[in-house]
Formats: C-alpha cells, sequence, structure tokens
C-alpha cells in the first residue's frame, strides 16, 4: 500500500486534498470523495470486484453478514457515491470497478 501511496501521490496532491488510494482485494482504487472506508466497506468493494463490478446483497450474504450490516454497508457506499443502484435486477454497481 506504501508503495501505490508512493507511486500515485504525487499525482493525486495536485488535484488537491480528499484524494486517496485505497486497496479492494488485489484491486487499487483512488477514494476521491471524503470518508473513511470501513472493513466492511473494503470487504463489499473486494466481492464486487470478483463480479466485474457489481454487488448484489446475496453476494454479502455468503459472507454471512446479517441484513442489518449489508444494508449499512451498502447504504454507507450510496452515500459516499461510491456505489450505483440498478434498479432493474436489485444490485448495485461499482462504477471505479467497472470491468470491459
Amino acid at each position: 500500500s506504501s508503495g501505490i501511496n508512493a507511486e500515485y501521490g504525487g499525482k493525486l496532491a495536485v488535484l488537491g486534498d480528499g484524494f486517496k488510494v485505497v486497496k479492494a482485494g488485489k484491486q487499487s482504487l483512488i477514494q476521491s470523495v471524503p470518508g473513511e472506508l470501513t472493513m466492511d466497506h473494503t470487504t463489499a468493494l473486494d466481492v464486487a470486484n470478483k463480479s466485474g463490478g457489481k454487488l448484489t446483497v446475496s453476494n454479502l450474504e455468503t459472507m454471512g453478514w446479517p441484513e442489518l450490516r449489508i444494508n449499512k454497508t451498502v447504504d454507507s457506499l450510496m452515500d459516499q457515491g461510491m456505489v450505483w443502484v440498478d434498479e432493474i435486477d436489485s444490485s448495485y454497481w461499482v462504477p471505479a470497478l467497472f470491468h470491459s
């Protein structure tokens, strides 16, 4: 992580405060919204990364999480603008993790 921060730190510095590199599994993401990522956020982002950027409640249920924990995590990610809702199939998308 320190290598990643060193690599991108100078480039991100020109953008001002509020930008930092965070890890989601093996993927590095640039967080551009103020806020802290909890371990639950990071785990949810890792689950989404393994699904091409798509996050579903059933994916998080396989982690053994109760409904309240899932809702709290997803709601927080949505509040931070890191997750978009797909109302067609009741899923969520992490734009930073879209895979082509």
